[in-house]
């Protein structure tokens, strides 16, 4: 079956009752997958629903204790938003890193977790950031973390007929940073090893009071690793402390082994990417050089 239909509907009401007419339908939110896809023959819907028209879908907007990113929002622009990179540099570090600047024209958040990918570079830091997830289905709207959208590889907890409409972050508040970073066999456009996501609050004497730490690319979908971000807390991140927590995300990732690396390797590398995610994340707390 080929695409029949190209429906672009500028309201949510419009979108949902293109998508359940539509029969097998599916979302468009960037293309970058979708396309990708319907080309090697593993998608094949008989209708597109395009949602790049819709306002609340395209919006960003940074409210007194939480910003709402529209799932349509390019990557592109939520780099170059006066206010969100400033934010979360950790996520603003993972949206960079997906494709060329051609790609992050189209692609985005929101379509980058739809896709599932377990090396999804947006996924580990959207959830260091405690970031939720707008549902918006025939039977109302639900809220849930980005740790339980993805429930395994290319699989999310989305009904068949609903949407993601926006991703929710809370405003970080007092001395709070993130960082992100993964290895790649080569430095551009390539798919992650191991990748890790981490968010730290300190107080002023440098006792950490909150930590979110995620890893992705060595397991079926993207972890929190809840263990890791208890050994922070208390700490001053102490070397001692940061090793409990490579030692946590360690116990916890489930690497394959293939032709990017073997499960030991991606073990271990994921251990040290932790690792440094803290100590970027700490630098920028104390706005040090980031190295």
């Amino acid at each position: 079956m080929a695409v029949q239909d190209f429906v672009a509907p500028r309201s949510l009401g419009e979108a949902q009752i293109a998508f359940a007419e539509g029969g097998g339908a599916s979302w468009l939110a960037g293309g970058t997958d979708l396309l990708v896809g319907i080309r090697l023959g593993s998608r094949d819907p008989s209708r597109i629903v395009d949602l790049k028209r819709i306002p609340e879908l395209m919006a960003i907007e940074v409210e007194s204790d939480q910003v709402r990113l529209g799932a349509a929002v390019s990557a592109y622009d939520l780099l170059r938003h006066p206010t969100v990179a400033m934010l979360y540099p950790g996520l603003a570090e993972a949206l960079a890193l997906i494709g060329s600047t051609q790609i992050q024209g189209r692609c985005s958040a929101g379509g980058n977790l739809c896709n599932a990918s377990p090396a999804a570079d947006s996924i580990p830091a959207l959830i260091a950031n405690r970031a939720s997830c707008r549902i918006c289905g025939p039977k109302g709207e639900r809220l849930i973390p980005v740790e339980d959208f993805v429930v395994g590889p290319n699989q999310t907890a989305l009904g068949g007929d609903e949407l993601l409409v926006e991703l929710v972050l809370p405003l970080p508040t007092g001395r709070c940073s993130d960082a992100y970073l993964r290895l790649t066999p080569r430095t551009e456009m390539d798919i992650a090893v191991a990748g890790a996501g981490v968010s730290l609050t300190l107080d002023d004497d440098g006792k950490c009071l909150a930590s979110r730490v995620a890893i992705g690319a060595v397991a079926p979908r993207a972890l929190l690793v809840e263990e890791a971000g208890q050994a922070l807390v208390g700490s001053r991140l102490e070397e001692a402390a940061v090793q409990d927590a490579v030692l946590a995300v360690r116990a916890a990732a489930q690497p394959i082994t293939d032709k990017r690396g073997s499960a030991g390797y991606r073990t271990h590398v994921v251990g040290v990417l932790v690792a440094r995610a803290i100590r970027r994340a700490r630098a920028r707390i104390a706005g040090e050089e980031i190295v």
